[in-house]
């Protein structure tokens, strides 16, 4: 029998991200967390669903933007496909409703791309695409109230991060006002990939455990198994960006990310 014309989609299924992410900690496991550009290729969905199945434990999910800050040459390889290919975050958004994951769906993007719409609207866009959570990393903790409280009334979780230079009573207010999870940022500097890791990623885990519950989940500059082991020992988990678009920009099928992201879940495993 046809659907019935008038009878909507189903919404999207919307998992809490701080509720999965702690449930998976509290078990023993160690948590991650890739990431992908929305719109870098026409598969990208695929991408998500990959890296689900290869044990990831959210996928943070880029919206591009023109002047991406935070981002090293890797990931700005990738957003500037995307734009090229006509990516938009209406079309980003659009794409992901249809995604079924079956872990949580953090976005990452700048606020000119927040701001544009409204923080409510845009709040309210990334509910209706099934998404958990936010990080908007170029809003600092003083300005991050109006967006927060939109994120909030939507049950869209927003993560914030945590510099290293960051003084004992800053990471307590960073860690007080992010949901989710927080994000330890293990060096001063663009993401990319590092061939060794930076002393200061132990650091500021040690840090954040002592100041929050809250998952503590560190990136940028984590780029190898053995890396992403070794900030475990004392973070709650790591975010996988650099690495994992560097072998989408040389090519690879969904299938070879999703082994990629299999080998960084085998030595999470392994501790």
């Amino acid at each position: 029998m046809a659907p019935d014309a008038d009878v909507a989609p189903a919404a999207p299924v919307r998992l809490g991200l701080e509720s999965t992410l702690r449930a998976a900690r509290d078990a023993g496991r160690k948590l991650l967390v890739p990431y992908v550009t929305g719109g870098v290729r026409d598969d990208w969905t695929e991408l998500v669903r990959a890296m689900a199945d290869a044990g990831a434990d959210a996928v943070e999910i880029g919206i591009p933007f023109s002047d991406p800050v935070m981002d090293g040459p890797t990931i700005q390889a990738t957003s500037e496909q995307a734009i090229a290919g006509g990516a938009s975050p209406s079309s980003i958004l659009a794409e992901l409703r249809g995604i079924d994951a079956g872990v949580p769906l953090v976005v990452m993007t700048y606020y000119n791309l927040v701001y544009h719409p409204g923080d409510e609207r845009f709040a309210a866009d990334l509910a209706a695409a099934g998404v958990s959570g936010a990080i908007v990393p170029d809003v600092p903790l003083e300005e991050i109230g109006p967006w927060a409280a939109a994120a909030d009334a939507h049950g869209i979780e927003t993560v914030l991060l945590a510099a290293p230079t960051a003084s004992d009573e800053r990471l307590a207010r960073v860690c007080a006002r992010s949901r989710g999870f927080v994000y330890g940022v293990s060096l001063l500097g663009v993401t990319g990939e590092r061939a060794t890791l930076a002393g200061t990623a132990d650091a500021i885990a040690r840090r954040l455990k002592v100041a929050t519950d809250l998952p503590v989940v560190v990136g940028i500059g984590i780029s190898t198994p053995e890396q992403a082991r070794q900030v475990t020992t004392v973070a709650d988990g790591v975010v996988i960006g650099s690495a994992l678009m560097r072998t989408l920009l040389d090519g690879a099928a969904p299938e070879a990310v999703g082994e990629q992201v299999a080998a960084f879940r085998t030595a999470l495993d392994r501790g």
